[in-house]
C-alpha cells in the first residue's frame, strides 16, 4: 500500500509538465514534471519491490524538492497550491516511515 502515493504523484506531476509544455510552451515545466515524476515512479517501484529504505528516500527527496519549488508560486493560481500541498503531504507521510 505504501507505493501508492508515489505512483499518484508520478502521474501528477508528468500530466502536470507535460500539460503545461502544451498550454505555454514551458520546456523548464516538461522537464522538472518529467524528472521529478519519474523519480516518484522510480521510488514507487522500489517500495513495490520491497527495497523500502532506498524507495522511501527517494520518495521524500522527490516530495522535498517539489515542495520547495512549488511554494514561491503559490498564489499564482490553483495548480502550484495542489502541487505544494499534495507533496507536503506526501513527503511527510514518507517521512514518517522512514524515520518512525
Amino acid at each position: 500500500m505504501s507505493a501508492f502515493p508515489a505512483f499518484g504523484m508520478s502521474l501528477l506531476c508528468i500530466v502536470g509538465g507535460s500539460t503545461a509544455f502544451y498550454k505555454k510552451s514551458s520546456i523548464p515545466s516538461l522537464v522538472a514534471g518529467l524528472s521529478v515524476g519519474m523519480l516518484y515512479l522510480w521510488s514507487g517501484s522500489q517500495i513495490g519491490e520491497g527495497e523500502d529504505v532506498r524507495g522511501f528516500q527517494a520518495a521524500f527527496l522527490a516530495s522535498a524538492l517539489l515542495t520547495a519549488s512549488s511554494l514561491p508560486r503559490v498564489a499564482k493560481g490553483p495548480i502550484p497550491k495542489l502541487l505544494a500541498t499534495s507533496s507536503a503531504v506526501v513527503g511527510f507521510y514518507y517521512g514518517r516511515m522512514l524515520y518512525l
